[in-house]
């Protein structure tokens, strides 16, 4: 009935429309939440269920050692997906040693290397990195995992350094060329994923996402069998 009237019924349209962007983004963030979950348990059961077997059988220790380390990354993957856009999350930057970090990586998953026969070249790229230790701890981690796993018995996994680039290279099967641009995208598994059923496309999703806050980068390049 008056301009002082019509300002407040716009004012009051424009709370209620961010109001319902919020219960919708809320909405989306709890079915993410809930879709990671159900894949996140039947995945986790695969290394559960032949850590059972190992032990009825009476498997080698090494063997048990390497599934209990894929439930333990199953795990930190998790926490880094409920941390990533937390409030409460805090990136610690100081100048790290970036071999140390290597070093740290590739000893959590010696067993896993041992068990497939998997060698390990690594030449010291004497670099310092500004970075938050920890996260940047756990993107090296996600990707010498994926290495070790699409990785073949016998073959090799080389990290060094190329100018300001670490780089972690494997001989395994390789991405297709159509699949390369959708590696980093949440919930893409591409045709390996589909032939591993237990992938998941959360791993270089979270790496891209950690990567960005921390103001580095990571690209990836491969050819199927290479």
């Amino acid at each position: 009935r008056s301009l002082l009237e019509k300002d407040y019924q716009a004012l009051v349209e424009s709370l209620c429309a961010s109001r319902a962007c919020i219960a919708a983004e809320n909405r989306n963030r709890l079915q993410d939440l809930t879709d990671y979950y159900t894949l996140w348990a039947h995945q986790i059961k695969t290394p559960i269920s032949a850590m059972h077997l190992l032990l009825q059988e009476g498997g080698r220790p090494e063997e048990v050692k390497g599934e209990l380390i894929k439930i333990e990354q199953y795990v930190e993957m998790v926490l880094s997906y409920l941390r990533l856009d937390s409030d409460s999350t805090d990136y610690v930057l100081r100048p790290c040693s970036l071999d140390t970090i290597v070093r740290r990586s590739v000893r959590r998953f010696a067993g896993l290397f041992v068990l497939k026969q998997i060698a390990l070249e690594f030449q010291e790229t004497n670099k310092t990195v500004l970075t938050d230790e920890k996260w940047l701890l756990f993107v090296v981690g996600q990707v010498i995992s994926n290495a070790l796993k699409y990785t073949p018995r016998g073959g090799t996994v080389r990290i060094y350094g190329d100018g300001d680039t670490l780089v972690i290279a494997d001989n395994g099967i390789g991405i297709r060329e159509e699949d390369q641009p959708r590696v980093f995208e949440k919930g893409f598994t591409g045709n390996n994923g589909r032939e591993d059923q237990k992938a998941t496309g959360i791993g270089l999703y979270l790496c891209r996402q950690v990567m960005d806050r921390l103001n580095h980068h990571i690209t990836l390049v491969s050819r199927p069998g290479q």
